[in-house]
């Protein structure tokens, strides 16, 4: 199997095709990517900034470029040596546009008797015979028409929605009500969706519709215009986008497989806490999303988490865990009772339709329903893969009869039935368990818990504070011995802050005192009405800082509305809303609340660039293959999306590497120079030096201050960064801390020489808080 060495992912749009994508392939090889690494690029809904909404699978978005601009953007990146990565979408289709999603609109169309109907995931029998579409405002069909389309057949028109007439239906001069009634689908309230919804959806969103790719057809169907990418070299791997969403992972990937003659595979799977990915997936591994956590989390002063408890009210970390567990719990229960209500009825469907039930009085019981949406919000993981993954199962069943003794009986039960893998309703409940988990917590709980935000990331556990060096080793170890091909990231187009925001918040954990000042001084000058809320917004200020005006209100709405504790999506409290843009509109506006936000920002922002700095030469070599997130090879501010799909100046990074690349050494200053010197130096020693990235070795510094060093040798590369910079900046310095080298080195990044022996790391780190060592004889492209 070929795979990368590196990756540079790209978000590819109608503003960014694959024409635009091709012309930067000189500079992703001049940068040293070994693999571009591109969005979805299947035709997907107009306009779409993303691509997860395809609709149709057998070809290439014209709106990205078409498949004249993936064979440019393929021979572009082959010929000069770098692989072509490309994400898919298989668990779902983008059905908001109804006439362009070609599936949805002929399963309308004609109903059960479509050939579509076996594609998609419809409870028909409770729809009595109908797909229900919660479009509609009100219960009212007053606005719906009856229009002839562009093809000559007729079709219901709601305002900009259409949908088609079934054949036959409508010859008698019936109204668009009467029309209405003899469809195949039956239009809803909105509102209803949330526990009358009879389709199986991406997480909440109605617009996008699940498939099943677990039928033969569909499968094949659905990618063949992937396979081709292969057939014809057009692609040399994937990221396979939500598999948790899938019947069967495991069998997709093995069909996959089959598909790509073995290709590079990458799943986005959220692995919890120490959970390991299945071993017998063919795949490489994961997106990356546990090596961030890591990252992130040996950066994180130990020390400061006593105080940043006792300023919440918590007596100590495991207390905070227990109230982290009970905040996570509260959330997956809401939005199981919530927003998925649904989708814990479709399990409950399931089971009383086969003979998992064999008590007739339990068919249809409230409690069988009340115990299901328990063991979801208990479930531990993202999902079990049955026969694998019993003890979550179990573990959410002990759980939950805990908290509800009262349904202990219904919860053996359930235990019982869920156990079995081919039983439809333990399918369905592995589906929908990872949906309520992405959005009781990582939609919820991480705009609420607000303790440390930098550490509120996808795949990370916000209640584990920080890690030292020994134990991010250790995960290092596991890493190499069980997925060493798997991607590491900082950045992606869903993480919740990104990288350089993160690195700057995690200062805070080193003077969690200032930050506590800074924060009941903006409650004064500024408040918001909501303590659990503001704590997480001013943080989140303080590390994007400066920031747009209007990037901040625009992530601040989401963010709040996300938390759901003040205001929401679907009730939104006007004035509290008002309050809160007030508040931020004294960020810039009033002298008092600019100064302390603009104060503690530049008070920790040395600290941060440190920790940027050590966190991208850490994620650069650390095991895995690593991937550059579009444009944070310089600093980025990036927040939630769709602040971080915001277009990139490639023109800037061209000429600031075109600088570097004549010898000048940077400063670590606001240009971010000293960020794109790290990034392509070791991206190009490993591209042109794979043979130094095969082991790992813990390298231990002694002296003064040896806790500050992050140090390990991948097998002839060494890395050495600085951590926890304020703390180290307030003490001695290095003073004699040393760190001892087998071999006569030099720092890729400063071009100085080193002796084999023991090493100042006040004069290995002299000019940059990291360095690069490699063999005296590796030469590395400047």
């Amino acid at each position: 199997m070929k795979a990368p060495l590196s990756t540079y992912r790209l978000q590819v749009s109608k503003d960014f095709t694959l024409d635009a994508a091709a012309e930067l392939v000189d500079y992703l090889a001049d940068l040293g990517a070994d693999w571009v690494y591109l969005s979805p690029i299947l035709e997907a809904e107009p306009g779409s900034n993303h691509g997860y909404d395809v609709i149709d699978h057998s070809r290439v978005d014209p709106e990205r470029g078409g498949p004249d601009g993936l064979e440019r953007l393929a021979e572009a990146a082959h010929s000069r040596g770098l692989g072509v990565l490309v994400d898919i979408v298989p668990n779902h289709v983008g059905v908001a546009t109804a006439p362009l999603s070609l599936w949805w609109w002929e399963l309308l169309k004609h109903g059960r008797g479509s050939r579509h109907a076996e594609a998609f995931d419809v409870d028909w029998d409770f729809g009595h015979g109908k797909v229900r579409l919660p479009v509609l405002g009100d219960d009212s069909l007053d606005a719906l028409e009856l229009a002839v389309g562009s093809d000559g057949d007729k079709e219901l028109r709601y305002y900009d929605n259409r949908f088609p007439v079934a054949p036959g239906t409508a010859d008698d001069g019936a109204d668009a009500a009467t029309v209405h009634s003899r469809q195949h689908y039956e239009l809803m309230n909105w509102r209803r969706a949330d526990a009358e919804l009879n389709y199986r959806r991406f997480f909440a969103v109605t617009t996008l519709a699940g498939v099943k790719v677990e039928t033969p057809w569909v499968f094949a169907e659905s990618h063949a215009e992937i396979g081709r990418w292969f057939t014809e070299g057009l692609a040399d791997g994937l990221r396979v986008d939500h598999p948790d969403g899938l019947a069967d992972p495991q069998d997709y990937l093995e069909h996959l497989a089959e598909l790509t003659g073995g290709s590079y595979v990458l799943v986005e799977k959220i692995l919890e806490g120490r959970e390991l990915l299945p071993t017998s997936w063919k795949t490489a591994g994961t997106t990356g999303y546990d090596a961030l956590g890591d990252i992130d989390r040996v950066l994180v002063d130990a020390t400061g988490e006593q105080y940043l408890n006792a300023a919440l009210g918590l007596a100590d970390a495991e207390s905070a865990h227990e109230n982290w567990l009970a905040l996570i719990h509260d959330t997956k229960r809401a939005i199981a009772d919530g927003i998925l209500r649904s989708e814990v009825l479709r399990i409950q469907r399931d089971l009383d339709r086969g003979d998992a039930l064999a008590d007739e009085a339990l068919r249809g019981s409230p409690a069988i329903a009340d115990a299901i949406a328990e063991m979801l919000a208990c479930f531990p993981v993202y999902r079990s893969y049955l026969p694998g993954g019993l003890e979550a199962l179990q573990a959410s069943a002990t759980l939950a009869a805990r908290h509800r003794p009262d349904l202990s009986d219904e919860i053996a039960v359930l235990l019982a039935a869920l156990s079995h893998p081919s039983n439809a309703g333990a399918i369905r409940f592995q589906q929908t368990s990872g949906m309520v988990m992405a959005k009781g917590v990582e939609d919820t709980a991480f705009y609420r818990w607000n303790r440390l935000v930098s550490l509120n990331e996808v795949g990370g556990e916000p209640a584990e504070f920080s890690i030292d060096a020994a134990e991010f080793h250790a995960r290092q170890a596991q890493r190499l011995a069980a997925i060493p091909l798997t991607m590491t990231t900082l950045s992606t187009h869903d993480t919740k802050r990104g990288e350089d925001v993160r690195a700057r918040i995690d200062v805070l954990s080193e003077i969690p005192h200032a930050w506590f000042e800074t924060l009941q001084g903006l409650r004064e000058s500024a408040p918001i009405g909501d303590e659990e809320f503001d704590s997480l917004l001013w943080q989140t200020a303080v590390g994007a800082w400066p920031i747009e005006r209007e990037r901040l209100h625009a992530y601040a709405e989401k963010a709040v509305r996300e938390a759901g504790s003040s205001t929401s999506w679907n009730n939104q409290d006007d004035a509290f809303e008002k309050g809160m843009h007030t508040a931020i509109d004294a960020a810039y506006d009033d002298p008092r609340t600019h100064e302390l936000i603009d104060s503690l920002a530049a008070r920790i922002r040395p600290a941060g660039w440190s920790n940027s700095l050590t966190a991208k030469l850490v994620q650069l070599t650390m095991v895995g293959v690593p991937d550059v997130y579009q444009g944070t090879e310089l600093w980025d501010n990036s927040l939630v999306d769709p602040d971080n799909r915001r277009p990139v100046d490639f023109d800037e990074r061209r000429r600031l590497l075109e600088v570097l690349d004549t010898g000048a050494l940077p400063e670590v200053d606001e240009t971010g120079a000293a960020k794109l010197l790290v990034t392509s130096r070791a991206l190009r020693l490993k591209h042109e030096h794979p043979e130094l990235f095969t082991g790992y070795a813990p390298l231990s510094a002694h002296g003064d201050s040896a806790s500050h060093v992050l140090a390990f040798d991948r097998g002839g590369a060494i890395t050495v960064a600085t951590r926890l910079p304020w703390s180290l900046s307030q003490a001695e310095g290095w003073g004699s801390t040393q760190i001892d080298i087998e071999r006569d080195s030099v720092d890729v990044l400063t071009g100085r020489s080193f002796e084999a022996g023991p090493v100042s790391v006040s004069e290995l780190l002299h000019h940059l808080p990291v360095a690069l060592l490699a063999a005296v004889n590796q030469e590395v492209s400047e």
